[in-house]
């Protein structure tokens, strides 16, 4: 009978085998037990001493990304607050130039008639002035007795007479001097009503300054607050990319849309111009032709909004000269239009190709044809069309606008994910990393319960050497 024979038939003497074996290694374990400690520090610190160094780099390349972004974000910022004030000073010099350039000759102008409707309010003021002196002599003359006398009484009554008519004459001329006053006063009203439109229109204008003033006020301090690079400042453009990247983002979805439509209307004729049965790849000819036509139609679109000075995507076209930069913008124009006019021709084939098609299977079925009374209905469709195929690439020229956005907010939003997704990478070889250091102390403990018995002896031989020598000790003090 084998051993192995033997084992099998007495099961238990496997287990007793097994722990005499235990047993006989038992203290060549406890005697490899420091060098057990170390390997086992050892292979941790191997493995977990790179995993928390890969940690540190990745946290230190996240905040160095951060400093990035936030770099590239304070300065898309302030370029963009510098243009808000550029075009804020271009609005109030125009507002100025416009509207206030005359100010100086129109307050002249009511400093003089205010001036003159002054005086003659003054003159109408006035009270006839007093009787001259030789009144009085006339009075001492008057008192004087004629004692009958016919003669003096005849010099008197036509002393009396000529004074009468003097100031009859007088009080006339005073009189016809405050109608032409109150005439003159009376002319001045539709002046006084234009005069108070006038200052309307001035506080309204001066109004409208100060409110532009106050939008400079506000863009100034954010451009300080910029300069400061404050998180405040931080923040604020931070949410403003992301609202931006969220906008641009669904309005690019939305032309994808537009283009995609633009795609299935142009496709089916271009398989008459190029051919439907050729393929490149997976694509057809005609489908990748369509797909050129409506990706031109955009870059003239973009260029179109470039010459405009619209978007800055690329800076080489704002900084030619006006006449060159105007010459690209009729180009781009010329040539969008003329797409645009071949869509809508395709568009009109399309409807030509379908109707051929259902003529076709009319013919083959051999059913009768409708009649041609509801002509016009059929027309509305195919005239969709043509409009569709026409204004589908003018919309679809406005796609530069939101595709800036997207440009300039997709840098932030991107940064900012990105340095969340190596921070969580970071964190995550942090946290291995202690794991696996925790993991091999861990086998540390248990390599020591493993040989728990050889421990024990130790210690309790440990305890009894420290007690025989402190026994020993004790006599030695007493004798001294």
């Amino acid at each position: 009978m084998t051993s192995s024979q033997f084992w099998m038939i007495v099961p238990g003497n496997a287990i007793l085998s097994a722990l005499i074996l235990f047993a006989i290694a038992m203290p060549f374990l406890y005697a490899a037990r420091r060098l057990m400690h170390d390997f086992f520090r050892s292979v941790g610190n191997a493995i977990g001493g790179p995993l928390r160094l890969g940690a540190r780099w990745l946290f230190a390349a996240a905040r160095d990304m951060r400093e990035r972004n936030k770099t590239v974000l304070l300065q898309h910022g302030r370029e963009q607050v510098g243009q808000l004030i550029e075009r804020e000073f271009e609005r109030i010099s125009a507002l100025v130039t416009r509207d206030l350039e005359g100010y100086p000759a129109l307050q002249r102008k009511l400093l003089e008639e205010l001036t003159k409707v002054e005086e003659d309010y003054k003159k109408c003021g006035e009270v006839p002035p007093p009787p001259p002196s030789w009144t009085e002599a006339v009075t001492a003359i008057v008192r004087v007795k004629s004692e009958g006398n016919e003669m003096v009484q005849k010099i008197l009554e036509e002393i009396k007479r000529s004074v009468q008519t003097i100031h009859d004459k007088a009080i006339s001329e005073y009189r016809r001097a405050y109608e032409s006053r109150h005439k003159i006063l009376n002319g001045f009203m539709p002046f006084w009503r234009s005069l108070d439109k006038t200052f309307g229109q001035v506080d309204k204008k001066l109004t409208g300054l100060q409110d532009t003033s106050s939008k400079i006020d506000a863009q100034m301090e954010k451009y300080e607050q910029i300069n400061k690079k404050t998180d405040k400042a931080e923040h604020a453009l931070a949410v403003s990319a992301y609202t931006q990247f969220a906008i641009a983002t669904l309005v690019l979805l939305i032309a994808a849309g537009g283009a995609f439509v633009n795609f299935w209307l142009i496709a089916r004729p271009m398989s008459e111009m190029v051919g439907g049965n050729v393929y490149v790849g997976p694509m057809r000819v005609s489908e990748i032709a369509a797909l050129v036509i409506i990706l031109v139609e955009a870059t003239m679109g973009l260029f179109l909004m470039e010459a405009l000075r619209i978007t800055h995507l690329f800076p080489v076209i704002a900084n030619l000269q006006d006449r060159m930069r105007r010459r690209i913008l009729w180009i781009a124009l010329v040539l969008l239009v003329i797409l645009a006019g071949i869509e809508a021709a395709l568009a009109l084939m399309r409807d030509m190709l379908i109707a051929d098609d259902q003529a076709l299977r009319q013919s083959l079925a051999a059913a009768p044809q409708a009649g041609r009374a509801d002509t016009w209905l059929r027309d509305i469709p195919t005239g969709a069309q043509m409009v569709l195929g026409f204004m589908l690439p003018f919309a679809l020229a406005f796609v530069a606008i939101p595709l800036e956005s997207f440009m300039h907010s997709a840098r932030t939003a991107g940064g900012a994910a990105l340095v969340m997704l190596v921070r969580v990478l970071a964190f995550f070889l942090r946290v291995l990393g202690n794991l696996v250091r925790q993991l091999f102390k861990v086998f540390t403990t248990l390599y020591d319960v493993t040989i728990v018995i050889p421990l024990l002896i130790e210690r309790i031989v440990r305890a009894a050497r420290s007690g025989g020598e402190a026994e020993e000790s004790r006599p030695t003090r007493r004798a001294a």
